[in-house]
């Protein structure tokens, strides 16, 4: 496998670099820690923003490692299995496989969409100590589109206890600008040309049952409401803020 770079040994992206991108790919390089493959693939794992056991109690440390260097893993190589030997595909950046996912084999559509799930997913999380709060223009979005932050999460997570089978629930902004939840199935992302409610992700939870089983069994409302403990919220408010920015045509502009 080859090596991923040290998160600090990676130069942070420049604003003009980041103009250069879709939000898709902006996302993943603005988030703290987050890795950005501007080049096609190979396609590697990089390490978590934070040490594996960080996100306890909520999420446990064995879960974490299985997730990340596990199933996350598995994604990361099968997705280099699926387009080995396609000029065209190998090409392509993993914001660009994931955008027209419809096109793509089932294979490279479901592991390209693992890998950029799970990517953001973990940089949209960190320990609850330095969970924060939502930025005020996040929180006065929220409240007029939901009522309140409360209000806001237990649609969520009723939206993520009803999604059926494996998949995950989001927060978006859609093409209006305006804050929707919505959910995918297995590893399908809001910014794939099958989605049927598209939008910019700005948070996202995973429900597949190797997110929570080893520490919540069956219990996925219980792992839903302790997940809102290890929420970043700095993060999800710069997600928020760059998708309002990029749908309003200011991403790369001079301030």
């Amino acid at each position: 496998m080859t090596q991923t770079q040290p998160l600090h040994a990676r130069p942070s992206p420049s604003r003009t670099r980041l103009a250069g991108l879709t939000l898709a790919a902006a996302l993943l390089a603005a988030a703290p820690g987050a890795w950005a493959q501007a080049a096609g693939g190979p396609f590697t794992l990089a390490p978590l923003p934070y040490a594996s056991d960080a996100l306890e109690p909520a999420i446990d440390k064995a879960t974490m490692e299985l997730h990340h260097g596990k199933h996350h893993q598995a994604y990361v190589n099968n997705l280099n299995n699926a387009i080995a030997g396609d000029a065209k595909l190998s090409q392509l950046t993993l914001e660009e496989l994931v955008a027209k996912a419809g096109k793509h084999p089932a294979a490279v559509r479901n592991n390209a969409g693992g890998h950029w799930n799970h990517t953001f997913f973990w940089n949209i999380m960190g320990p609850a100590e330095k969970s924060g709060t939502p930025s005020p223009e996040l929180l006065k979005a929220i409240n007029d589109e939901f009522g309140s932050l409360d209000a806001f999460k237990a649609a969520f997570s009723k939206a993520g206890l009803s999604r059926f089978g494996s998949g995950w629930v989001w927060l978006i902004v859609d093409k209006k600008g305006k804050l929707v939840i919505t959910t995918t199935p297995n590893q399908d992302n809001p910014l794939m040309d099958v989605a049927e409610t598209r939008g910019t992700p700005v948070l996202g939870n995973d429900l597949w049952e190797h997110a929570y089983y080893l520490k919540y069994n069956n219990r996925r409302g219980d792992y839903l409401g302790a997940w809102w403990q290890v929420v970043n919220w700095d993060a999800v408010s710069r997600h928020y803020a760059d998708a309002v920015d990029h749908k309003d045509g200011k991403r790369g502009k001079k301030k």
